[in-house]
């Protein structure tokens, strides 16, 4: 299993950056649900990810494991906050003036939300990267 991730790491993090794109514009343009501010952080981190993996992995070409690192650890970084933000409204600040990042618009088991698929989606993408190094 981790030969296999290793050598098709590439692959398996555009599909993790692409089901994120497209699951943001699902939750924005089907469901209705308009993004607040950090979301629309997360997603300036997340978008081009799914662009530079989709090229890299076409062109199997794994010199941008540094560049999707950055994008991947601060768009993680947004997540994390942004997730903290909704556990702990009182605590931390939210300053948008539209949504409030702290509004919980989807919630499945109580404890996942978007900012958590979001996380999740920089970490796997994290994890790829990392094993990816491992490969050279």
């Amino acid at each position: 299993m981790q030969q296999y991730i290793r050598s098709n790491y590439l692959s398996l993090a555009f599909l993790i950056a692409f089901a994120a794109t497209v699951g943001s514009q699902f939750f924005e343009r089907i469901l209705a649900f308009p993004p607040c501010d950090l979301c629309w952080y997360q997603r300036i981190f997340m978008y081009p990810l799914a662009v530079i993996l989709g090229i890299a992995m076409l062109k199997k070409d794994h010199n941008v494991r540094s560049y999707c690192l950055v994008l991947s650890v601060i768009g993680f970084t947004l997540a994390v906050y942004h997730y903290l933000l909704q556990l702990f409204p009182t605590v931390l600040p939210c300053t948008s003036s539209t949504l409030s990042c702290a509004t919980r618009q989807w919630e499945v088991f109580g404890f996942i939300s978007i900012p958590f698929l979001s996380g999740s989606a920089f970490l796997g993408i994290i994890i790829l990267m990392w094993l990816g190094k491992k490969k050279n």
